[in-house]
């Protein structure tokens, strides 16, 4: 018998749209998910709320490491498209 997923629905890698935010609309925009998840967390918002907020959240941490890495070291972003 296996375990059962820790996170169910969630089977595939984050995948990079074409269409890509800089590193403040990005910071910005996990600012406010951040507070939308607090005010959750004050109502006692169903589990799945939570778990479509963290989700969010942590997608748009894994974009800004990649932007801030296109920011900073884009010879290796560069690097890593091809």
């Amino acid at each position: 018998m296996s375990a059962p997923a820790l996170r169910p629905g969630l089977h595939a890698p984050f995948l990079r749209g074409s269409e890509r935010a800089g590193v403040e609309a990005l910071l910005e925009r996990i600012r406010l998910l951040t507070v939308e998840r607090q005010q959750l967390r004050a109502e006692t918002a169903p589990a799945g709320a939570l778990e479509r907020n963290r989700l969010a959240i942590a997608y748009l941490q894994w974009e800004l490491s990649y932007a801030l890495i296109e920011r900073y070291l884009p010879a290796l972003a560069a690097q890593s498209a091809a």
